[in-house]
């Protein structure tokens, strides 16, 4: 294989091989459920997840911070079952259960035995078809996610990542934090829960992915069973894209906070899921910020020793995404970071990368994208993500030679447009913004 395979909506049933000899196939049940598997040779467990098409940019005012907090209702019990139902269900077989809110997505996941399958797909599709939602249940879980965030309101770097998104999609539905507020929870009613809930969890919204000892006939039987009874519907239309404005002067946000150490980012909006040069930024990210030998890593901590913590980013969304520099440092360290990351940002500009670090780049992506691809979980996660986001399925080899084709040109042009945008920074830790703004010659 050495394109994506388009995931079209009207197709019914879609099957083909991967580079690496696993049978991928795709079924649209009549329920509008989309059922994604990946056979893996020699495997004898099996992840699966269901899949929401619905993240916290997709809450109106009353409802913010509802999609996580439906993620904690679902494990509370269902007509059938109950919280301790469903603990017990896993635990008896040592299997794994979770489930993430992102900005874009729920998933519902599951790691068992082949044999425990049958198992999950029952009790995971009763969570997300069949929750009561009890209202005594609802105001307990208030408190447990007011604590999570009050956990969250902890850690520095948490409340750092938060201010950055908020500088960087002002005004956006991506800007807003994946949990809610402590406002946001304290204030959200049942009723505007529920009525989230029964919005976006139709079957025709709902995808499933097994990655691991699966058959897929088989295992469409038993998710098919769970939406028995729903009416015969078409997969609903994927996300379209809704414009971010680009942020027209630097930004700079300082959240003072009496902690030993500051949490710092410094970075711009970045490239959406579907831009062609996600590959040739893989690159320049390795190179900046991507590890022990990157350029950041070695100038800020091993020659300076200014900061224990220091990397890059490049969180991608339908329609935008963020680039940046996470780094933690002394306070009196701050304002010299700056500096090394903006030097190193310049030279970036100016210079690209030499042949060397474009290999040595390349070559830690391809080993760390075929590692990671050894585990069900990615795998897994790597059909849910490509059936809700971009609607085609790359594999392996295809993402391989995405990498291989950059080239030094492709990082320089690439650098000329990202590093030279409007520049965010977030801070977190004992200093002044004032202060911070004149040292590093940026406004608030």
């Amino acid at each position: 294989m050495n394109h994506p395979v388009p995931l079209p909506l009207e197709a019914p049933d879609t099957s083909f091989l991967t580079s690496g000899g696993a049978f991928v196939r795709r079924t649209v049940l009549p329920s509008g459920v989309r059922v994604l598997t990946e056979a893996m040779p020699g495997a004898s467990s099996t992840s699966l997840g269901f899949w929401v098409g619905v993240g916290s940019r997709d809450e109106r005012d009353g409802q913010y911070g509802s999609t996580h907090f439906l993620e904690h209702l679902l494990f509370k019990g269902t007509a059938t079952r109950s919280a301790l139902d469903i603990a017990i269900a896993f635990d008896s077989v040592g299997g794994e259960h979770n489930a993430a809110t992102a900005k874009e997505y729920t998933c519902y996941y599951s790691r068992v035995r082949d044999a425990d399958v049958p198992m999950a797909v029952s009790v995971i599709g009763d969570m997300v078809t069949g929750s009561v939602l009890d209202e005594a249940a609802f105001d307990v879980e208030r408190g447990v996610i007011l604590e999570e965030l009050a956990m969250a309101a902890d850690d520095p770097a948490d409340v750092a990542g938060e201010a950055f998104f908020a500088a960087a999609f002002d005004g956006h539905a991506l800007g807003r934090p994946i949990g809610g507020t402590p406002e946001s929870i304290r204030a959200v009613q049942r009723d505007e829960v529920l009525a989230h809930y029964h919005e976006h969890y139709a079957p025709n919204g709902i995808v499933v992915t097994a990655a691991g000892a699966v058959d897929h006939d088989h295992f469409c039987d038993l998710v098919d069973a769970v939406f028995q009874g729903a009416p015969k519907a078409s997969p609903l239309a994927r996300r379209t894209p809704e414009p971010v404005a680009d942020p027209a002067v630097p930004k700079l946000s300082v959240v003072h906070r009496p902690t030993e150490q500051v949490s710092m980012l410094r970075g711009s909006q970045g490239l959406d899921l579907r831009d062609e040069r996600r590959p040739v930024l893989s690159v320049l990210n390795a190179v900046l910020g991507g590890g022990m030998s990157s350029r950041l890593f070695q100038e800020v901590r091993e020659r300076r020793g200014l900061a224990y913590a220091v990397s890059s980013f490049a969180p991608a969304y339908l329609d935008n995404g963020a680039f940046g520099v996470y780094a933690g440092c002394a306070p009196d360290n701050v304002a010299g970071v700056v500096e090394i990351i903006d030097a190193e940002f310049r030279r970036m500009v100016d210079d690209g990368v030499s042949t060397d670090e474009l290999r040595r780049a390349k070559g830690q992506i391809e080993g760390a994208l075929t590692l990671s691809l050894e585990d069900s979980d990615a795998r897994m996660t790597r059909l849910g993500r490509s059936e809700l986001g971009t609607g085609e399925f790359t594999d392996l080899a295809t993402a391989l030679e995405r990498v291989d084709r950059v080239t030094t040109d492709d990082v320089l042009d690439l650098a000329r447009d990202l590093l030279t945008r409007p520049t965010i920074t977030s801070v977190v830790g004992a200093v002044q913004q004032d202060e911070l703004a004149a040292a590093i010659g940026i406004g608030g």
